[in-house]
C-alpha cells in the first residue's frame, strides 16, 4: 500500500509543481468564494440556534429544566456568534496590517518567475 501511495505521489508531483498560474488563481478564487458562502451559512445557523434557545426559554412556561436548557442554548449561540465575528474581524485587521484587503483581486498575487502568464 505504501508503494502505491508513493508511486501516485511521485507521478503527480510534476503536475502540482508545474501547474499553470491561471489555474492556481482560479482554484484560489473558487476556494475563497466557497469559504465566504460557508461563513454566511454558519453564522446564519448560529443565529437560528440562538433563536431556537430563545423560543425554548419563552415557551418553557415555568418548567425550570426547560428554562435552563433554553438559557444554555442561547448562551452557546451567542458564544458562537461572538467567536465567528471576532475571527472575521481579526482576519480583516491582520489583512489590513499586511496590506491585503478582503475581496481584493488576485491579480497581484506573487508567483514564480517564468510561470506567470
Amino acid at each position: 500500500m505504501k508503494k502505491v501511495t508513493f508511486l501516485c505521489l511521485a507521478l503527480l508531483t510534476p503536475i502540482i509543481a508545474f501547474a499553470q498560474f491561471t489555474q492556481t488563481k482560479s482554484y484560489i478564487a473558487s476556494i475563497g468564494s466557497i469559504v465566504q458562502m460557508l461563513t454566511v451559512i454558519v453564522m446564519g445557523l448560529a443565529l437560528l440556534y440562538f433563536f431556537w434557545g430563545l423560543a425554548k426559554f419563552i415557551l418553557a412556561a415555568g418548567d425550570e429544566k426547560k428554562i435552563a436548557e433554553g438559557k444554555s442554548i442561547m448562551i452557546w449561540g451567542i458564544i458562537a456568534l461572538f467567536v465567528m465575528a471576532s475571527v472575521w474581524g481579526l482576519v480583516a485587521f491582520v489583512g489590513s496590517l499586511v496590506g491585503v484587503q478582503q475581496g481584493q483581486s488576485l491579480q497581484n498575487v506573487p508567483g514564480v518567475g517564468g510561470l506567470n502568464r
